[in-house]
């Protein structure tokens, strides 16, 4: 900073001499002398150096690594020690700055930075909740989706001059997102305070975040009826096998094709275990096998070229069952009305020697986009 300031002096002394030349010129209404220009050019060379390197330590001063100082954890560490401590039934040591977790009627509810993490976790574990469209609105949801007004749509041909076109036109109807309270509890035994190798936290992220990522995947799926989030494979695009226990490539490449191209490229397919392990034996008019290894990628399985995700919830093979879903799943729109409130119960479960953690959240989800999603139906019989 010195420095700096140093040559922001010398850069003001500079500028008022260049004036000062300038100035003079004007009242005598002359040109500069050859003095005088050279001793402006060389203020002017010195200027733009000084400013070349002011820039270049400012430049240099923006990499330095700020180092926190002793006690002054980032919230995150703060919130996670706070966090520990009241599971483990310690008293938290507070540092300069730092607060206690928040004290309910009947618990504590744990921080934002922790509930964030199991928000991550359940996106990790489950793909059709990752790839969805996601909103965070607290009141209902209205989105607008485009569409044909009965047989009548925009159209769009070859003109003549001095011809009317016809007019035609598509209308918008909406997409109704509410919420609907979700709940779940998990119960951790008090035998964890006396092993101080455990590390709590992540044991509570990871349990709540697998409870509620399978809860959310099977209603991001299938959905729950009509008073209850919509999943992905109600689709009104469909593919009909011609049998009730079985699936033809033919049928598989059909479905693909369900999905336009221009939402190809998330396109993924998802389907239960056994479903899976049946089309593993397909094979193609040269035997070779249609589901192939891919050690390049992050999937160990591929269909057409798309990667395959694997859920039990999913329907079996069955008549008319809806067994393989295939498409972009941001066809899918899923709003957090209320995100995820998560709250330990130290006093509850006292008696059976457990700690209680529960967690609540409001969502619903619905299909905006049929083209993006295609599924297929086994035959009725």
């Amino acid at each position: 900073m010195k420095n700096i300031k140093k040559l922001m002096e010398r850069r003001d002394e500079l500028q008022a001499s260049m004036a000062a030349l300038v100035s003079t010129a004007d009242t005598e209404e002359r040109a500069m002398s050859d003095e005088e220009a050279a001793t402006f050019d060389a203020a002017e060379k010195e200027i733009r150096a000084i400013d070349d390197t002011i820039a270049r330590e400012e430049r240099a001063r923006s990499f330095e690594r700020t180092v926190p100082a002793a006690g002054n954890d980032s919230t995150e560490q703060v919130e996670e020690r706070a966090f520990e401590d009241y599971v483990m039934g310690r008293v938290t040591e507070l540092r300069t700055g730092e607060q206690n977790m928040t004290l309910g009627n009947n618990g504590a509810v744990i921080p934002t930075t922790i509930a964030n993490r199991i928000i991550k976790a359940i996106k990790d574990r489950c793909p059709i909740f990752a790839g969805a469209t996601i909103y965070n609105v607290k009141g209902n949801l209205k989105i607008p989706v485009w569409g044909k007004a009965g047989t009548h749509d925009i159209a769009v041909g070859y003109a003549t001059e001095f011809a009317e076109l016809t007019a035609d036109a598509g209308k918008f109807t909406s997409v109704d997102l509410s919420g609907y309270l979700v709940g779940a509890l998990v119960l951790v035994g008090r035998s964890l305070e006396t092993n101080s190798q455990f590390n709590i936290t992540d044991f509570i992220v990871n349990q709540m975040a697998d409870e509620i990522s399978t809860w959310i995947e099977k209603e991001c799926l299938t959905g729950s009826g009509t008073s209850a989030m919509q999943g992905a494979i109600n689709t009104t695009n469909t593919v009909t096998a011609a049998a009730v226990s079985a699936i033809t490539a033919d049928e598989l490449i059909e479905l693909q094709c369900k999905v336009k191209q221009a939402y190809q490229a998330n396109a993924c397919w998802t389907m239960a275990p056994a479903t899976f392990l049946s089309l593993k034996k397909l094979k193609d008019s040269n035997g070779r096998y249609l589901l192939q290894d891919n050690i390049t990628g992050s999937f160990p399985y591929m269909i057409l070229g798309k990667p395959v995700y694997l859920s039990d919830n999913m329907p079996a093979m069955k008549a008319s069952a809806k067994t393989i879903l295939y498409g972009d799943y941001s066809g899918l729109a899923v709003n957090i009305h209320e995100g995820v409130s998560i709250e330990i119960l130290r006093e509850k479960y006292a008696t059976q020697h457990a700690i209680g953690v529960d967690a609540w959240m409001e969502l619903d989800s619905k299909i905006v986009d049929n083209q993006k999603l295609a599924v297929l139906v086994q035959a009725a019989s």
